[in-house]
């Protein structure tokens, strides 16, 4: 029988099997590129993005304080939701509503209706 021995190892150990070739890891992908790969992750990423102009135009018409209550919510074919954290937020939300639509139409955000809801913790 004829054994291979590693060199530096010691002559009384035997290697059966073959050198492994070290593991290769693949470099990471950015973010942005992964998305932009894959069609639905690239589809939901162009929605978050619009939705996240239509917060940047909202939030300059909201009140000081109240501006860290309020986020964006969905996106789809019948309009857009923003989302208050507590009731007393979405009820000045609704207050400012119609002020909100305007300055989304404005900018030509606003195809359908603007909803508010009540974040679900």
């Amino acid at each position: 029988m004829s054994t291979s021995r590693r060199p530096g190892a010691r002559p009384d150990t035997v290697n059966y099997l073959p050198r492994r070739a070290p593991a290769s890891t693949p470099e990471p992908l950015p973010f942005n590129s992964a998305m932009a790969q894959h069609g639905q992750l690239a589809r939901l990423g162009a929605v978050l993005q619009a939705s996240q102009q239509r917060l940047a135009v909202v939030l300059p018409a909201l009140p000081g304080a109240m501006k860290r209550f309020v986020g964006a919510g969905g996106l789809d074919e019948e309009g857009w939701t923003l989302l208050a954290d507590n009731a007393a937020v979405a009820a000045k939300l609704r207050q400012l509503q119609p002020h909100l639509e305007q300055l989304l139409r404005e900018q030509g955000l606003l195809q359908g209706v603007l909803r508010i809801r009540v974040r679900q913790t």
